[in-house]
């Protein structure tokens, strides 16, 4: 068995002995990484960071909370930086209107400059979507057809909206958060999202699944227990569970 998580912050301070989560991760049956960036230093550091492993790959992008820094020359130097080899997406990008750390406006000035970079590069994109829904798919609507991909991170919406991103032939991302208690919502899209159009992820360090919620770091080797909870509440094997969001995974991002 082996699974990618999908999405997740390598680059952040918890991860600073990177060796040893990578080496849990791989024990744990975690053989794939795709570290996103959520700036333009970040996003530089995870490039070169999935340099230095086999199966680990970047997503990069400037996150909504900080686009309000995604002028001209920001942009630029994005693009510039999504076109290393290692980059397999753009993102996460999207809209935040829950802290609105930056102006709405910008948001969604920045989300469409990401969209066009994504175009011309051919590359999937990584939402964020935070009490923003309609919005969001509002803009996508309307570069769908340019768009090679599209994946919502963290789903948190209800079974409803899981259907008009999947009509839209998009995908879905699933964390640990569908393990909480509280998460019936989250538990009913598990349900209804087919395994071809489902992903898996950590969003590490933030988010730890149960039973290792008090974990306050969660890393990428936590991943097997949302598997494990996940192919239990779908009535499938763990193995059969794996081989199928890795497969959709591999091949919504183009991974080798």
């Amino acid at each position: 068995m082996e699974l990618v998580d999908t999405h997740c912050h390598l680059t952040y301070e918890p991860f600073a002995e990177i060796g040893g989560v990578i080496q849990r991760s791989r024990d744990a049956g975690v053989t794939g990484w795709i570290t996103v960036g959520t700036d333009i230093t970040d996003s530089g550091k995870a490039v070169a960071l999935a340099g230095k492993f086999e199966n680990m790959f970047a997503a990069v992008a400037i996150h909504p909370h900080h686009a309000k820094s995604a002028d001209k020359q920001a942009i630029d130097e994005l693009k510039r930086i999504a076109r290393n080899k290692k980059v397999v997406a753009i993102g996460e990008t999207g809209l935040d209107f829950h802290y609105d750390f930056s102006s709405r406006e910008k948001q969604q000035d920045s989300f469409v400059r990401h969209l066009e970079i994504a175009a011309e590069l051919n590359l999937p994109v990584v939402i964020h979507s935070r009490e923003a829904f309609d919005e969001t798919m509002k803009i996508l609507d309307s570069h769908r057809s340019d768009l090679k991909g599209v994946v919502f991170h963290c789903f948190s919406e209800s079974v409803e909206q899981a259907k008009a991103v999947l009509e839209k032939g998009w995908f879905i991302s699933l964390t640990g958060v569908v393990t909480f208690k509280n998460a019936e919502k989250t538990r009913e899209v598990a349900k209804y999202v087919p395994l071809e159009r489902l992903m898996i992820e950590t969003d590490a360090p933030y988010l730890s699944p149960e039973p290792m919620r008090k974990q306050k770091v969660n890393e990428p080797a936590l991943l097997i227990h949302t598997a494990r909870f996940l192919a239990g509440l779908r009535g499938e094997t763990l193995d059969n569970f794996a081989s199928a969001v890795t497969a959709a995974s591999s091949s919504f991002f183009g991974l080798h």
